[in-house]
């Protein structure tokens, strides 16, 4: 019979073969996508250098997007994703390579297109044989972690309850310890709960218990150090489980800042590579817009000349990442007009002021293209929250608790909020608590295939939009 920590005892060996059965797959990715395409299984030196270029690449990029995190601390849907995002930015940094390099050329771009749709395909099979492999394990009890929970408060039911809705993690919850367990359900959600033994360690031991899980208030830090204590001549794995649901959290992460453990209770997704992999994005794509939409605006720029007096762009001051103030270019769609200092009337549903062509732009979202320009000039995202008139953030910055929030990233010419319905004018709190809702969504899963996933909503239903006026 095998034994029940089989996979625990060799968990370095099996992650140093994940890396290389994964370059492996990358490789043979490559080889399939030139058989389909040339009918040859043989490959010229060019392309078996950019396949070996790619294999040195891809433990380096996998291990970015923590492809190697054990899949019990992570959801299978965000692993797939997280898998889909590195074969993207693999992909990206070998076009990019090609490009300076200017070997482009000898590479078949068709044969690259499918060496990248071939290598996804092939990593989530294999990620999903391996999840069958590892539930099969689970179901016949191998590799399985049991584990107590310390705490059968609010905190530690809800905790388990959500362990107990994603069993394929492999950890069992044997039984909830604690201080006033008499106090408690016998059960809860089907698991016992017990009164503190007075040997704790030596009980942990005996019940062959791989875990244990803190669930105690933050306030309660003498009960865990007395815990830890009683703890230390035992190797059993310790998990505290941080009391943060009631705080407001924004792409929220644990960080080590000189030796100590630290956490991030709002920051930005946009540091390090993130932002590095956003400022190419954006580039990239806006660079590819531009040429592609010239003559669409030169032809619109000519249309706003001879339909009304003015200038052909709006400029106006919004704020920008961390709440600097930037100049955001629109093509103008209103007649000149002065207003009151201080006061940004929002365009109505019948707004005298809005022109003929400016309708029509208004309504086809045309008045944004030249902030594609402000996409090169690096003040804004592809994806990000619509900016807003400095007046208008004075305003709901004090009306809703988390509005300013949505500034720890750059504003986009669309977003998560615009795509959802949540665009144009909000003559209410409540629409603009909404959008302010999807935005922080958006800054809280932010990931490359979340823009690329945006973007393309936004060229299926996102240009014309009934709340566009």
């Amino acid at each position: 019979m095998l034994p029940k920590g089989l996979l625990k005892e060799y968990s370095r060996a099996l992650a140093i073969a994940m890396h290389i059965l994964d370059t492996l797959v990358v490789f043979i990715a490559g080889w399939l996508a030139y058989f389909v395409r040339f009918n040859e299984s043989v490959f010229p030196s060019s392309y078996g250098a950019a396949l070996f270029i790619a294999l040195l690449m891809t433990p380096l990029v996998f291990s970015f997007y923590q492809i190697y995190t054990s899949l019990r601390v992570k959801s299978f849907i965000k692993h797939i994703i997280n898998l889909m995002e590195a074969v993207c930015l693999l992909g990206f940094i070998l076009a990019g390579l090609s490009f300076f390099t200017k070997s482009g050329d000898a590479f078949s771009r068709t044969w690259f297109v499918l060496w990248m749709v071939f290598a996804i395909i092939l990593l989530i099979a294999f990620r999903c044989s391996l999840l069958f492999f590892l539930r099969f394990m689970r179901s016949h009890g191998l590799n399985e972690r049991r584990v107590v929970i310390f705490g059968a408060g609010e905190l530690g039911e809800k905790f388990a309850g959500s362990v107990q809705q994603a069993l394929w993690t492999g950890f069992r919850i044997i039984t909830f310890i604690d201080d006033h367990a008499q106090e408690k359900p016998a059960t809860i959600h089907g698991i016992s709960v017990i009164q503190t033994p007075e040997h704790l360690s030596q009980y942990l031991h005996e019940q062959d218990i791989d875990e244990i899980w803190l669930a105690l208030p933050l306030h309660d830090e003498s009960r865990v150090k007395i815990i830890l204590h009683e703890l230390h001549h035992q190797t059993i794995t310790t998990r505290f489980v941080l009391d943060i649901f009631g705080l407001d959290l924004l792409s929220h992460s644990v960080a080590d800042i000189a030796g100590y453990p630290v956490l991030n209770i709002r920051s930005s997704p946009m540091v390090g590579v993130n932002r590095l992999v956003k400022a190419i994005e954006d580039r990239f794509i806006a660079g590819i817009i531009l040429c592609l939409i010239s003559p669409l605006l030169l032809l619109i720029a000519a249309s706003v000349k001879l339909t009304s007096r003015g200038p052909v762009f709006f400029k106006q001051q919004r704020l920008g990442w961390d709440g600097r103030v930037i100049k955001v270019y629109k093509f103008r769609t209103m007649v000149l007009h002065e207003e009151r200092d201080g006061v940004v009337s929002q365009a109505t549903i019948a707004d005298k002021r809005v022109t003929l062509f400016g309708r029509f732009l208004r309504r086809t979202s045309l008045d944004e293209l030249p902030q594609f320009i402000n996409v090169l000039q690096g003040r804004m995202s592809i994806v990000g929250p619509r900016p807003h008139a400095l007046a208008h953030n004075e305003l709901y910055k004090e009306a809703i608790y988390t509005y300013m929030q949505r500034h720890r990233v750059k504003p986009g010419i669309t977003g998560w909020a615009q795509i959802n319905g949540w665009r144009g004018e909000t003559d209410t709190i409540d629409k603009m608590k909404k959008r302010v809702e999807y935005d922080l969504y958006y800054i809280n899963n932010w990931s490359l295939g979340f823009d690329l996933k945006i973007i393309l909503l936004t060229i299926v239903r996102g240009f014309v939009s009934k709340n566009a006026y």
